[in-house]
């Protein structure tokens, strides 16, 4: 009747209809959807025959009943849910000339495992903490950030994944510990901040990378300004990249990517494991590796094979040649 707001029934008669027209062969079917959350949804499932072998060629036709069913649903209002079961029978003694309508049962949760983190988690700032406790048990000083991007979308997320997207300046404290390093390091801050406006149990992509302000004939402030925002834009790569930690794992090192002119003479960057084998701890998933960022020459890494991944025997010669005993 005219203004009851769209139900189970309503939509268990909607997806009969459409989920009938089922292909050739299939005996059931089962989707599972999520309902739209900080701008992400999902539905999988599809058709299965006797064997229960899958049998569905185009899913998206069935995709799309599902969607539209959920989104009714959702738009009705009613008690709170975020997940949606459909499961589909057909007829035992399909009618040929009606298609094989079957039977649909649909049913409603909510999980709060799926519930997505908001602005004001307090998970992103943990991960901050933990990070600069890391930081100081090393004897470096966090004087501040080199760069900060305050402009995370409504989900929270920047380019990162998360609301952070940081350079951290980093200098030795006083009395370091022997053999600390000396000078200046930049490091990112943030790749390892969970995920914004999702809820997958894991710490962003998995890593955060330092880099040591390298020497040359410019003031400190100048050098500063230019490694800032190579560094910056190495971990938008490594961001879209998200498995890079996993690649450095794998080959010890990795020729991740070539440098703007203004850093001569150096024109590649090396991503390799901290020397001392570095990683950063009790962030709220766990630990991370910290890798390092290492700029080299074109001399440096000559001769390479194009064709090997990464062109890490290349880059595990280069570094080879670097003298890396003071850590980080």
């Amino acid at each position: 009747m005219d203004g009851t707001p769209y139900g189970i029934a309503d939509a268990e008669r909607d997806l009969r209809a459409a989920l009938g027209q089922a292909p050739a062969g299939a005996v059931a079917g089962a989707w599972s959807a999520s309902t739209m959350q900080a701008g992400y949804s999902d539905i999988s499932g599809g058709y299965t025959d006797a064997a229960g072998h899958d049998v569905d060629a185009e899913p998206r036709n069935a995709f799309a009943a599902v969607e539209a069913a959920v989104s009714r649903l959702v738009e009705a209002g009613g008690a709170p849910f975020n997940r949606v079961e459909i499961r589909w029978t057909a007829d035992r003694f399909p009618l040929s000339l009606l298609g094989r309508p079957g039977r649909v049962r649909v049913e409603t949760s909510f999980d709060p495992g799926i519930v997505p983190r908001g602005p004001e988690d307090p998970a992103y700032e943990a991960a901050a903490a933990a990070r600069h406790r890391f930081w100081e048990a090393r004897g470096r000083r966090v004087c501040g950030y080199a760069a900060q991007d305050h402009h995370a979308n409504i989900h929270g997320q920047t380019k990162w994944f998360g609301p952070h997207r940081r350079i951290l300046l980093l200098r030795p404290a006083e009395g370091p510990r022997e053999g600390a390093a000396e000078g200046a390091v930049l490091a990112t801050d943030g790749l390892s901040t969970p995920w914004a406006g999702i809820p997958d149990p894991e710490n962003g992509v998995a890593c955060e990378v330092a880099l040591r302000l390298p020497r040359g004939e410019a003031a400190e402030t100048e050098r500063v300004r230019l490694w800032t925002n190579i560094l910056i834009s190495l971990g938008d790569r490594v961001a879209d990249g998200y498995r890079v930690a996993r690649d450095v794992e794998k080959h010890g090192a990795i020729l991740f990517s070539r440098l703007p002119a203004e850093c001569a003479p150096f024109e590649y960057v090396i991503l390799t494991g901290a020397a001392d084998g570095a990683a950063i701890p009790d962030l709220p998933f766990g630990s991370v590796p910290l890798l390092e960022a290492v700029p080299v020459t074109a001399a440096e890494v000559a001769g390479g094979d194009p064709d090997e991944a990464w062109e890490a025997g290349t880059a595990g010669a280069a570094l080879a040649r670097r003298d890396r005993s003071a850590p980080l």
